[in-house]
């Protein structure tokens, strides 16, 4: 599975839940999450989304430290299981 193939899945399971899910671009901002997730409730996610088993690379983990000093949540996922587990938890909350 590629990792297109797990954002793709993601996108349409937040669509489903009722939320959104923009691509995240930033100019001049390399390594930023992929993915910016939002879910009713007032749910805030950023994701990072990887092939499975691959890891961030060092410029992304330095944006992830980044972001979490401002209390966001970030979560780095490789999988169509991971996609699910995140939305339960958020939806659970």
């Amino acid at each position: 599975m590629r990792e297109r193939d797990i954002e793709t899945y993601l996108r349409e399971r937040v669509k489903e839940a009722g939320g959104w899910a923009p691509k995240w671009t930033s100019p001049g901002n390399n390594g930023v999450p992929d993915r910016i997730v939002f879910l009713p409730g007032g749910h805030i996610v950023f994701v990072e989304l990887k092939a499975p088993g691959a890891k961030p690379r060092p410029v992304q983990l330095a944006q992830h430290k980044r972001i979490r000093s401002y209390r966001q949540d970030v979560r780095v996922i490789d999988s169509r299981q991971q996609v699910d587990e995140l939305l339960q938890e958020l939806m659970r909350s």
